[in-house]
């Protein structure tokens, strides 16, 4: 695998932020060439080979939560806490939004100033979700439990285990730098949770967040998210909108929009865009071979459209998802064939 290949494969497959491809390229680097189990590889490129799949659970994540404003004053007052108050057993969600996450375990770190600054990929068993606050970063990855041993293996080469908690669940440590640590539990309900610093961190920092991480109830884990996560109880709207100015190919199965998990406005934006422009680079290359020239000028004219999408427009800037999606479109309108759009944009 060349160089440019490599910055190819990095590209495509993480078109949801830029990123330091450099960093990113000797990491992919170092598993390509180490004894990485093969999911490893995979999970690290799967986001965007992931982007069109129809995602059917809602994965609990850990979410930075505000102080309470509403919290008693004086001295009678409750002990202070990040977590929300809830108004009541299921009187805020959906049926869905609440068997969905009742499904899951539910992490909140109680402690406030941190914020979700993206969500994707979440299934019942893997997922990731990253965190902010001031310089430091907190990312959180779950990854089915069957693959547990072979990453536990994988992190012994880093650095030896220390045991500690998270959550009340058994994890250990493992020392990448004297800023740079990650936190792996064991598995519990079908899925553990590796914690990966990023930014300037110390050991007593990172032992002081992990900390506090605890697991909460359905009510209290939906209420932490922000208006603008999608989940369940949300995606009607998010879809609509998102649709609104764009066509969809003939015989599109609208139903693979729905049921995607929790994503941020761009991992959705991505999940919705990718089938859809799967569709139209299908249509176009059978009306292509077909000789279908009414189907075929329908389709170039939606690939050509893609460009005036709204939503593509609107997450140019944060990622290059919709530079990628816009030059395999732009390929097939100038009748060339759109090389790797599949793995690219995640067709099924």
């Amino acid at each position: 695998m060349t160089e440019d290949m490599i910055d190819e494969v990095i590209r495509a497959a993480d078109p949801y932020r830029r990123i330091d491809v450099g960093a990113e390229k000797q990491a992919l680097l170092e598993e390509i060439m180490g004894d990485q189990p093969r999911f490893s590889l995979i999970r690290r490129l799967g986001p965007a080979l992931a982007a069109a799949a129809a995602v059917t659970g809602l994965l609990a994540v850990t979410f930075v939560m505000r102080d309470d404003p509403a919290a008693p004053a004086g001295p009678e007052a409750a002990p202070a806490t990040s977590l929300p108050a809830t108004a009541g057993k299921g009187a805020r969600f959906s049926p869905v939004a609440l068997a969905a996450a009742e499904r899951n375990p539910r992490l909140l770190i109680d402690e406030p100033g941190w914020t979700a600054d993206h969500v994707y990929g979440f299934t019942e068993d893997s997922g990731t979700i990253n965190f902010v606050k001031g310089k430091r970063s907190l990312e959180m990855n779950w990854y089915p439990a069957d693959g547990y041993d072979d990453r536990h293996r994988d992190r012994e080469n880093v650095s030896k285990p220390e045991a500690t908690t998270v959550a009340g669940w058994d994890a250990d440590v493992f020392t990448y730098s004297k800023d740079d640590f990650a936190a792996m539990t064991e598995p519990h309900g079908g899925s553990f949770v590796e914690l990966r610093t990023g930014g300037g961190w110390t050991r007593a920092t990172f032992d002081q967040t992990i900390a506090k991480v605890k697991q909460v109830d359905v009510e209290t884990w939906l209420a932490a998210l922000p208006a603008s996560i999608v989940t369940p109880e949300r995606e009607d709207e998010a879809l609509d909108k998102v649709l609104a100015d764009i066509p969809l190919p003939p015989g599109f199965d609208k139903s693979v929009l729905s049921g995607l998990g929790v994503n941020d406005p761009y991992q959705f934006g991505a999940q919705v865009t990718g089938p859809v422009a799967c569709g139209w680079l299908e249509e176009h290359a059978r009306a292509k071979q077909a000789g279908d020239s009414a189907a075929l000028a329908k389709a170039t004219q939606a690939l050509r459209g893609t460009h005036n999408w709204k939503v593509l427009k609107e997450m140019e800037a944060p990622g290059d998802w919709s530079e990628v999606l816009w030059e395999y479109a732009d390929k097939a309108v100038a009748g060339q064939e759109p090389r790797g759009y599949k793995e690219g944009l995640g067709c099924k």
